[in-house]
């Protein structure tokens, strides 16, 4: 089978954005072509029907971009569809079926009120813990609980996440969130379902990314993604402090690219809720369980730490439009391995991980990506 390589990628800015989705959509897509043909579009996206009251989504943007008759497809995979999407993308390249293609994904969201975003979200929960009025805040906040009561993590240490988070958005110019934050900002901000506070998530967002795919020589190239699947219903995990679907998900990406975690360079991980980096770092079989708190106090995963970890700002600081955060992942490692990451490169980065969360857990992907020849 062919090397699937990665052309170009781009990301609009993230934050309140007065273009519609499809604006936004257009716009990444339109930067990533540059010019190049493609045979076909995949398009990710959470909920476009509900937050954009917009539906048959692909065929809108193959229209906007003068694609037809090309063929256009959706892929949604709750708030894991902007990796979603990109694993359809590659395995209809490495199957041979196409040798180009162009993946967007995006959401719009900050046109409506917070309360109205929230119980959208909320919908790709279990219905029966949704009729408990469970909301994916609550299920972050129980598994912080459960962390901090087995593995000892303060609320202080808790707070080194975003304290970090925003401190990289800064040198993103496309990120959202572009404000440093002190342990005390954490600590004093507003309590949205204890012990997480407001800035222990991440902020409602629009923006979009896009990227395109090829069978020919890149720069970057796809190493192996994996996906793995868990109860939909929390109740029913075995683990409140670890998610299944990433364990799996890192297996086979780390087995398809015949790599392991010692041999990646920089992380990009789903942090929607700050709990959530320490468990996805564990899950990814960089630390030991519990070992991701001792790795954040000594400053591990900070830019300059020995593995760097969402450099971008992740989805707390970067921003978190729900269908296009996955990619906007993938965005920021094509950067990375390719030296355009600007004030936040890591020097001599070659292979690069990210890890998508669909729902609160059970729908997730991990991609590894490689510089050519590494």
């Amino acid at each position: 089978m062919p090397d699937v390589t990665i052309a170009s990628a781009v990301c609009t800015r993230f934050g309140k954005r007065p273009e519609t989705l499809l604006e936004l959509l257009a716009e990444a897509s339109a930067r990533a072509l540059g010019g190049r043909e493609v045979e076909a579009l995949f398009v990710g996206s959470q909920n476009p029907e509900e937050l954009s009251d917009t539906g048959n989504l692909a065929t809108a943007l193959a229209d906007a971009l003068a694609l037809a008759p090309r063929p256009a497809v959706r892929v949604e995979c709750a708030s894991s569809s902007g990796a979603a999407v990109f694993e359809q993308a590659a395995e209809s390249i490495a199957s041979g079926k196409y040798r180009s293609v162009l993946v967007a994904a995006g959401e719009k969201m900050t046109h409506l009120p917070t309360g109205r975003v929230s119980r959208i979200l909320a919908e790709v929960l279990s219905p029966t813990e949704r009729a408990l009025g469970l909301t994916m805040a609550a299920l972050a906040a129980i598994s912080a609980r459960s962390y901090m009561h087995r593995y000892g993590l303060t609320r202080e240490e808790l707070a080194l996440v975003p304290v970090k988070s925003h401190q990289n958005a800064l040198l993103n110019p496309a990120a959202h969130l572009q404000k440093a934050i002190t342990v005390q900002d954490v600590l004093e901000s507003r309590p949205v379902s204890d012990p997480l506070r407001v800035y222990d998530c991440s902020a409602v967002s629009d923006g979009a990314a896009a990227v395109v795919l090829s069978s020919g020589k890149g720069e970057v190239v796809v190493g192996g993604i994996g996906h793995g699947t868990d109860a939909l219903a929390v109740q029913h995990r075995e683990d409140l402090c670890s998610l299944r679907a990433t364990r799996e998900a890192a297996r086979q990406a780390y087995e398809r690219a015949r790599l392991g975690p010692g041999d990646i360079d920089v992380v990009e991980a789903h942090d929607a809720f700050s709990i959530l980096e320490l468990i996805d770092l564990e899950d990814l079989g960089f630390f030991p369980k519990g070992g991701a708190r001792n790795a954040l106090v000594k400053g591990e995963t900070r830019l300059d730490g020995a593995l760097p970890v969402n450099v971008s700002g992740g989805l707390k600081a970067r921003g978190h439009p729900v269908g296009a955060s996955g990619l906007a992942q993938i965005v920021e490692l094509f950067d990375q391995l390719t030296g355009n990451a600007g004030r936040r490169q890591i020097d001599g980065a070659a292979v690069g991980l990210a890890q998508n969360i669909g729902g609160f857990g059970c729908n997730n992907l991990v991609t590894i990506l490689r510089r050519a020849g590494a």
